[in-house]
């Protein structure tokens, strides 16, 4: 049973959310003490976090930060504030999804289950590691890691489809179309900004690696990586 956490102050909201993902099976908890957001995440190890802006204490950018500091876990912020800034900073903390209150909610559980698809639909078929490995820099697709001589560093999912689709096509120009219907179902809610901010975030990954200008831009077009580093092995 996937098990879902909630960091929403209306109690109203919460117990609607709950109403609905019981009918699906899910096993949901929702934060009471908006101070203790992390140490309640720590116990109850969830699957997905359902996460508010607006919050007592400290705002969900930093509870999204904090919660990405122990796991990559698909986070979905659920906000009334419809700016395009507020979803571009939600990414950029680490969320995979923004859901815009007030939200129809067979679409939120749609989202739901597709984020969970995502994360863990692939372990439970394969005890196979799904990996792509380019002049010594090695994706773990399923454990969302990223190695080179030794080194490594944590993904989210998105970024790990991201390079994932970039590897497999070392030198050729992956475009921004392919790259949007890979890794976002609804693409209501990717603008332009949407896809620039996460292919950021992926450089600033592999420059964690020691790794730099490795994705291209081609202008009008899409991405290109060139494996411009050394395999020291």
């Amino acid at each position: 049973m996937f098990k879902i956490f909630i960091v929403e102050d209306d109690k109203k909201l919460v117990s609607l959310l709950e109403e609905h993902l019981h009918k699906f099976e899910y096993d949901t908890r929702s934060v009471t003490d908006f101070a203790a957001v992390l140490s309640d995440f720590r116990s109850y190890d969830p699957h997905l976090v359902l996460l508010d802006i607006n919050l007592p204490k400290y705002d969900g950018y930093y509870w999204c930060r904090q919660i990405r500091g122990l796991s990559t876990c698909p986070i979905i912020f659920i906000s009334a504030r419809e700016g395009k800034m507020d979803q571009v900073m939600a990414l950029e903390n680490g969320a995979d999804d923004y859901l815009t209150k007030p939200f129809d909610y067979e679409i939120a559980v749609a989202k739901i289950s597709s984020q969970l698809r995502r994360a863990y639909g692939s372990y439970a078929a394969s005890q196979q590691t799904r990996s792509v490995t380019v002049s010594g820099l090695t994706l773990d697709v399923d454990r969302l890691s990223l190695t080179l001589n030794g080194q490594k560093v944590e993904l989210s999912h998105t970024e790990a489809k991201i390079l994932e689709e970039l590897l497999t096509r070392q030198e050729q120009v992956v475009s921004r179309d392919r790259l949007l219907d890979r890794i976002w179902d609804d693409q209501s809610f990717v603008d332009d900004n949407t896809l620039n901010v996460y292919v950021t975030r992926v450089r600033k990954k592999l420059s964690g690696l020691g790794v730099q200008d490795a994705v291209q831009t081609v202008r009008g077009q899409g991405y290109r990586l060139l494996p411009n580093w050394e395999d020291e092995a």
